[in-house]
């Protein structure tokens, strides 16, 4: 019988597609035998210890139900950085890293130090891959969930970032100071209609809803985040959201309607309208 679960027997005989198994058992073989990834082809004839075994079958049953990879294994890539993630935060989405590369282009336009607000931290993807992208930016993260902030502390010192990133908890603008002003805001906040019916498949069915949808037409989240900007952007600041495949038209307007100037849409990479930002230029 032992013969039969060596890692290329068990990979192979996996109902998982492949890729996914892969990553599952390179999961185990670092939990159990500190062995790196390349492991899976270097040494596929190991067979695995009753307990690595038992973790294997339970990792592939969750897997099978629906569990995302990402709270399966607690991490997640996220432009350059590695992140721990865990069921109270949100995946960190490839689509987000839109958002940081705005970001990042805003920073290297402007000179000395930068300051920059991100509003719904969750994991503290966008803060944390701005801090270890530009040695000159201070982030400030805000998240009205402590479950959230815990986990995006532990981000912080596994990525000895917490001399350039603070955390402050409250719904959006409320966390801050009256008077803090910001050079760049960056949000990705929930989005999702509640009556998209998305929510109730694939991995947004185990996701913290709070953090997909404000349970009402998608925009709620948005407007409060455009409709605050303007007291917390320094002059000329740029703010910039994610949103919807479908809410570009609406989030141009709130940002016109707030008073913002050079209003720009950005596309994902599946060509999907995903990111709008606006300038203070001033003036009401």
């Amino acid at each position: 019988m032992g013969h039969d679960l060596t890692l290329r027997s068990l990979l192979s005989s996996s109902a998982l597609p492949p890729g996914e198994a892969r990553l599952l058992m390179a999961h185990v073989l670092e939990k159990y035998y500190q062995l790196p990834r390349s492991a899976l082809l270097s040494r596929d004839d190991m067979t695995l210890s009753s307990e690595a075994s038992v973790q294997w079958q339970e990792l592939q049953s969750k897997r099978l139900a629906g569990e995302p990879i990402a709270y399966l294994i607690g991490k997640r890539g996220f432009h350059d950085i590695e992140l721990y993630v865990a069921p109270g935060v949100l995946i960190p989405r490839p689509e987000t890293e839109l958002l940081v590369e705005i970001g990042l282009q805003e920073i290297a336009r402007l000179h000395g130090p930068v300051k920059v607000l991100d509003l719904g931290t969750g994991s503290g993807a966008i803060a944390l891959a701005l801090a270890n992208a530009a040695p000159q930016v201070l982030v400030t993260a805000t998240d009205q969930s402590s479950e959230a902030l815990d986990i995006a502390k532990t981000n912080t010192q596994l990525l000895k970032l917490e001399s350039r990133v603070q955390f402050m908890q409250g719904s959006w603008y409320e966390a801050l100071n009256l008077d803090a002003q910001f050079d760049i805001i960056l949000s990705n906040p929930p989005y999702i209609s509640s009556l998209d019916p998305h929510l109730s498949q694939g991995d947004l069915r185990f996701e913290p809803i709070f953090a997909l949808t404000d349970h009402a037409s998608g925009l709620t989240c948005l407007e409060a985040i455009i409709n605050g900007a303007k007291d917390h952007l320094s002059l000329n600041g740029l703010i910039a959201v994610e949103h919807g495949f479908d809410q570009a038209d609406a989030v141009v307007d709130l940002l016109k309607t707030a008073g913002l100037s050079d209003i720009q849409t950005y596309l994902d990479l599946a060509g999907h309208h995903r990111v709008a930002s606006g300038r203070n230029s001033g003036g009401r």
